[in-house]
């Protein structure tokens, strides 16, 4: 089964029941054009909170989905709803260009420019440029990922939009079982095939990766950290059958090793995608501290996944 419908099918019956099915938010920009080319895959929604508290610019946070970066859509944006619900946080959900449009690196290059136009249109919308959380799950957790890791390195910038004057960087990150590393992918439980021609890393890097081993290197995060990175947290199931678990534990390694801040909730027998009151808090903590600089401990290990 492919990865981007497996995914819906592990989605649907968390969004179907009530108490976990969170509402839009009352204010929402639809469609906004973030490039300026009108092509549809280069649009975001902006959600902004209703109560205006005391009128300080609000901080951000940045969904982008998942599908195995041939599916998907910013109108899936139910995780993020349920996470800013009740809080000060604004929120955006962003499409991004799918691998039947375009190979890597287009999928990062339009993640950054959609950072960058938040960040230019910021003061329009009483957002906080310097407070912008990236939350992703799946391949949206490899793409937030990169946006976490790879701030300046001017390969995946990309030249997108009008907006060239400002940085993509985010201020945290949070990877929902996302992939961080495609050369240590196989073998480890996963149903997905990277040396599939016709696999979805296939589609992606340009061939399996067998014949693509630069590509594969040049598209995963674990390659780029520097102590300057974002802070992460990186939310994984152990028994994730699609994006082995093994890639969340090598990530928070490589973090950990090179001084970046990185916290790894493990989701108790959780597959691909899961969701529960615990995990939910622990991730409006983790926005909390990096985005409001409260003073909240976000204890690391396990969660229940559901």
């Amino acid at each position: 089964m492919r990865l981007c419908l497996l995914f819906l099918v592990l989605l649907a019956p968390l969004l179907s029941r009530g108490q976990n099915a969170p509402q839009a938010p009352a204010i929402g920009l639809r469609d906004i054009d973030y490039v300026g080319d009108g092509h549809p895959r280069h649009t975001l929604d902006l959600y902004l909170p209703e109560d205006k508290g005391d009128g300080k610019p609000r901080p951000l946070v940045v969904f982008i989905h998942g599908g195995g970066w041939s599916a998907g859509s910013k109108d899936g944006a139910q995780p993020l709803w349920g996470l800013i619900q009740g809080t000060p946080y604004a929120g955006a959900s962003i499409n991004y260009r799918l691998t039947q449009h375009a190979q890597f690196p287009a999928q990062i290059h339009d993640c950054k420019a959609a950072i960058r136009w938040l960040r230019g249109h910021a003061k329009e919308h009483n957002l906080d440029p310097d407070k912008i959380c990236a939350f992703g799950m799946s391949a949206g957790g490899h793409l937030v990922s990169l946006l976490g890791v790879t701030g300046g390195i001017k390969a995946l910038e990309g030249d997108l939009g009008q907006h060239l004057d400002q940085s993509s960087r985010v201020t945290c990150v949070m990877d929902f079982c996302g992939p961080s590393n495609f050369h240590t992918f196989a073998g480890k439980g996963s149903i997905i095939d990277v040396n599939d021609p016709k696999g979805v890393l296939a589609k992606l890097i340009g061939g399996p990766l067998k014949d693509k081993g630069e590509m594969g290197r040049y598209a995963s995060p674990v390659n780029y950290l520097s102590p300057d990175d974002a802070p992460f947290l990186i939310i994984h199931g152990d028994k994730d059958n699609i994006v082995p678990y093994s890639q969340a534990t090598e990530l928070d390694a490589a973090l950990e090793a090179a001084k970046i801040p990185s916290t790894l909730l493990t989701g108790t027998d959780g597959g691909h995608v899961f969701f529960g009151a615990v995990l939910y808090q622990r991730m409006r903590d983790f926005n909390d501290r990096h985005l409001s600089g409260k003073d909240v401990q976000i204890p690391e290990g396990a969660v229940p996944s559901k």
